[in-house]
């Protein structure tokens, strides 16, 4: 009775597990998260928007961009694409730093990961320039690619969102600093 006891246990178990992913460790979320929504998104293209319009009269640029902001704008390019190369992104903008969290599943594995950026501006082309300063992927190897998919991904963020209005503009300076990226530039 003990042994059938002992083998229904284990089985269960053993069921349980295939049932749900497991949690195999990886960098700390932050303790505070950045909510994620549509609107914050939308916000920043509008934003986005405004400050080039404005820009066409003064011939200067400047814009803030939140956490919430690009928190919304990168969970959407994920949830647009079949296969993301992570989930649930969470962007921090601290000293001078983009860090963007996610977490990664292979099969019914999980893990959290995450890379820390410098963004700062190309001076040959004007356009940003994203360096990968460090990436955590927990007890996974780096997925092929994931920099430059990364770097693609944030400069969309900055240069598609522009689309044709971007014509002529040139950025000059990215700030990070407690939650807000400024970007400033000029409309030639």
């Amino acid at each position: 009775m003990k042994n059938s006891r002992l083998y229904l246990f284990i089985i269960s178990l053993t069921f349980a597990l295939l049932a749900c992913s497991i949690f195999v460790g990886g960098p700390d979320y932050p303790a505070q998260t950045v909510p994620a929504s549509p609107d914050e998104g939308q916000g920043m293209r509008q934003q986005l928007e405004q400050a080039l319009i404005a820009g066409a009269e003064t011939g200067l640029v400047s814009l803030q961009i939140t956490e919430n902001q690009l928190t919304s704008y990168l969970a959407d390019k994920m949830a647009q694409k079949t296969s993301p190369p992570f989930t649930d992104p969470q962007i921090l903008l601290r000293d001078g730093q983009m860090q963007i969290y996610g977490k990664i599943a292979r099969g019914w594995i999980t893990a959290n990961m995450l890379i820390t950026m410098n963004v700062g501006v190309d001076e040959t082309t004007g356009q940003p320039k994203i360096e990968i300063a460090s990436a955590d992927f927990g007890p996974f190897p780096a997925p092929e690619g994931i920099n430059s998919a990364v770097s693609a991904i944030i400069a969309e963020a900055f240069t598609g969102t522009l689309g044709p209005v971007a014509v002529g503009f040139r950025l000059e300076s990215i700030a990070i600093a407690d939650g807000i990226m400024t970007m400033t530039g000029r409309i030639k």
